[in-house]
């Protein structure tokens, strides 16, 4: 191997750990870590018998926040005592939004029992989360199940099953992208959706159990599907690949304009790291934990990335915006002596490289994985090769086209694909987030589904959006103004002479 290569293979390396490293606790230590956490169960119950609802309802959801960091243990022991301890956590938050003390303190009680019985030994050791890799047509059950229960008003067992059907949306959704984008895309925007109504005060049952109904009825005609061709395959890699080719043509392209041979060897660097790490989770998702159990984990480590690209995204545009003019550029180019890039610029574009390669392929090993057993060896691996070969064809026209652009246009259209694929980032990051859990989900109709942009119809992911294009005009704007000034006072100081 190239010695020049291993420190920026550390560098990414580090990376790695800090983008996909999620809180899995040793099953070991699972009734410890419950314990533990019970501690705040026994505040809210104290608050919750002396009437003081806001108190209990602080201390519960200090337990809620430890029971994320810990479920994983829990599940990973005994998938039995994982679910009762769900279902009576969604207990509980139904019982504090009727704001009644005794049902409250009611659903606290059953909910410590159900604790001690986990650490106590009173479960068996049964992790069968570890071997659950559903089908689409167990998928769409788990829908009608909770359906069943939203028409019943249930709201606790109707956000359980939302939250088992969304940590097992992995399982089926590469045979659902195999064969329409839009119904993928539909699906989890749905998802989100559904968890939103479910968990509002009051829960909209009406609109939830509508949305779950249209989902069974896009989904389900999939179903009668058994088996995939090339074709089929080849879309897979040229739909998940595209978004990660844009950013790393606009990286390759820019290095081309600089000169700098090193800044090729970053990007290679972050993209082939990206490709390997992307196999290896994905392979250990299929055959060690499951994509079941590695939902929710999944969700979280796409929208991180996708938060965290978005921000590198976002002052890359700004920086090939800025450098559109033309005195600018030959400014920056004396100033970094000979167009040697700076070492923490050289850094970022590996960087930038990886987060994006990495956050598709990670997808697209995993859709593939999952279409494997119903489609020919042969016409996976021809269909791959098709994908492979159409990306290869627009990236040499891509780098192409950009070498021959002149230096203005370059940067300006370089810094607005750049620009857009930070919009569409962010949408994804937040959405992804969203539906892991770890952000909540305000619904509004007013807001369109855009699924170009990655535009969903709630607020807490369409805000950042706005922000970002309301900024960048902002800018652009000021630029603009302050172009025109210092025109006007060169043409007075030529008017002088």
């Amino acid at each position: 191997m190239n010695k020049n290569l291993l420190p920026k293979l550390f560098i990414l390396l580090l990376l790695l750990g800090f983008v996909i490293h999620t809180p899995v606790n040793a099953a070991g230590n699972s009734s410890e870590d419950m314990k533990k956490a019970e501690v705040s169960v026994d505040k809210a119950i104290k608050f919750a018998s002396k009437g003081n609802l806001t108190e209990a309802q602080t201390a519960y959801e200090q337990f809620d926040k430890t029971w994320r960091e810990i479920e994983d243990g829990i599940k990973a022991e005994s998938a039995a005592a994982y679910r009762d301890i769900e279902s009576n956590m969604g207990t509980v938050v139904y019982a504090f939004t009727l704001k009644k003390q005794d049902q409250v303190l009611k659903a606290l009680q059953s909910l410590k029992a159900v604790n001690e019985k986990f650490t106590s030994g009173g479960y068996p050791k049964d992790a069968s989360f570890k071997k659950e890799n559903i089908s689409l047509d167990d998928f769409i059950f788990l829908l009608q199940q909770t359906k069943k229960e939203v028409k019943e008003h249930n709201q606790s067992g109707a956000l359980a099953g939302i939250k088992k059907a969304s940590s097992s949306w992995l399982s089926v959704e590469g045979v659902v992208v195999a064969q329409s984008s839009s119904v993928y895309s539909d699906s989890e925007r749905d998802l989100v959706t559904i968890q939103a109504m479910l968990a509002a005060n009051p829960p909209n049952y009406k609109e939830a159990e509508k949305t779950i109904d249209n989902m069974i009825k896009y989904l389900t005609p999939l179903v009668e599907k058994t088996s995939y061709t090339y074709w089929d395959a080849a879309m897979i890699l040229i739909r998940e690949g595209l978004e990660a080719l844009l950013v790393v043509i606009a990286l390759m392209s820019f290095v081309k304009k600089s000169g700098d041979g090193k800044g090729k060897g970053w990007i290679w660097t972050g993209v082939l790291s990206g490709l390997g790490v992307s196999v290896i989770l994905a392979l250990i998702v299929k055959f060690v934990i499951s994509s079941g159990a590695f939902g929710n984990n999944n969700a979280l480590i796409a929208g991180w990335t996708g938060v965290f690209a978005a921000v590198m995204l976002l002052y890359m545009s700004y920086w090939l915006h800025s450098q559109s003019n033309i005195a600018d550029w030959n400014r920056y180019i004396r100033e970094k002596s000979q167009t040697a890039l700076s070492t923490g610029k050289l850094v970022s574009l590996g960087i930038l490289a990886f987060l994006a390669v990495f956050r598709e392929g990670t997808e697209t090993v995993l859709f593939y994985i999952g279409m494997a057993s119903q489609i020919k060896l042969q016409s996976l691996l021809f269909g791959f090769l098709i994908g492979a070969a159409i990306l290869g064809i627009l990236a040499y026209l891509m780098i192409y086209v950009g070498v021959k652009l002149p230096l203005r246009p370059f940067f300006m259209v370089s810094s607005v694909i750049v620009f857009y694929l930070c919009i569409k980032f962010t949408g994804m990051g937040i959405h992804s987030l969203q539906l892991a859990g770890l952000i909540q989900t305000t619904n509004t109709s007013h807001i369109p589904s855009i699924e170009f942009f990655a535009l969903y119809p709630s607020w807490e992911s369409t805000i950042p959006q706005v922000i970002l294009v309301i900024g960048a005009v902002i800018i652009l704007l000021l630029k603009k103004q302050k172009h025109t000034a210092a025109n006007i006072i060169k043409n007075e100081s030529r008017k002088l002479s």
